[in-house]
């Protein structure tokens, strides 16, 4: 037999997208000849997975898991949302997300190159469920977020996964950062406070919001109040601690963490798939090329 080497294994990987240990038996079997080891995997079906490599993805669930002080965030992709009810791709979303939260890698790819279990690694689980189910899968980020020892996580998962927010607290309890993190979910915050707010995004909305008022033939003297009125409503809209509280609209999101005696630190929201150009299938188009055959 002849003696297989990592670059091997990474070449017949690079062509076929299989995983490593499908990609390093087929060599085995083959005595390194790249060809034959390309039509073994053929014939184990390992090639499916490559084939759908240019599919989009962009349903799938995101997940949290906690280590200690650290909660690792994770968005796992698949082409339709009917695989997020799998039990082995949500059991995989679960299972890395605590792998990454207990070896906090720093990047997607060192997150993938991390053992999932004893037939390979990350990259290769995800390849092997693309071949099992069907669907391109496709791990597409993780965030680390850590606390101190006085702050408390509170996490809400909207419809199973679609949606995950992620809200950091000093003082109060878990109890009360999860409600905030329901009220991220839906309300979709930019900032913690309008002093995160960036300069130059104050300075756009000012410009913006003076050009508007001064075209609505408002008098001159007026305009600046006008103008401050707008940039405090603006900033109330996308600030989360300025927001009417989701449970309670009578009181602000600080004001309501402000009476359970905490303060709020920061918060991270994923929604699956946001960002992701996704297909946009013409129906009509699609049955006059039927008619057309």
């Amino acid at each position: 037999m002849a003696g297989i080497t990592a670059a091997q294994v990474k070449e017949l990987r690079e062509k076929t997208g299989a995983g490593m240990m499908d990609a390093k038996k087929a060599l085995v079997a083959t005595d390194g000849d790249m060809d034959l080891a390309i039509d073994e995997l053929r014939k184990k079906g390992a090639l499916k997975a490559a084939k759908k490599s240019d599919r989009v993805a962009a349903e799938g669930l995101a997940d949290v898991e906690f280590s200690g002080n650290t909660a690792a965030m994770v968005e796992v992709n698949s082409e339709t949302d009917f695989v997020s009810s799998n039990d082995r791709f949500v059991s995989f979303v679960k299972d890395v997300a605590g792998k990454i939260a207990e070896a906090q890698p720093e990047s997607v790819e060192a997150a993938m190159a991390l053992p999932y279990n004893e037939n390979g690694t990350v990259q290769d689980e995800v390849t092997n469920l693309t071949s099992v189910i069907g669907e391109k899968i496709s791990f597409r980020r993780f965030n680390l977020v850590k606390k101190e020892d006085n702050q408390v996580f509170g996490a809400y998962l909207h419809n199973g996964g679609t949606i995950l927010a992620l809200v950091t607290l000093e003082g109060a309890d878990e109890q009360t950062a999860k409600d905030v993190a329901m009220h991220v979910a839906a309300i979709n915050p930019k900032f913690v406070s309008r002093d995160d707010v960036p300069s130059e995004v104050l300075e756009h909305e000012k410009a913006a919001f003076t050009e508007e008022t001064k075209n609505e033939g408002k008098p001159e003297k007026i305009i600046p109040k006008i103008v401050e009125g707008r940039m405090n409503k603006f900033l109330s809209e996308i600030s989360l601690v300025d927001q009417e509280f989701v449970k309670d609209p009578d009181q602000t999101v600080q004001q309501f963490v402000e009476s359970k005696g905490g303060k709020v630190i920061n918060f991270v929201r994923y929604e699956v798939g946001e960002g992701i150009e996704k297909k946009a299938d013409n129906f009509v188009e699609e049955v006059m090329s039927q008619v057309r055959k």
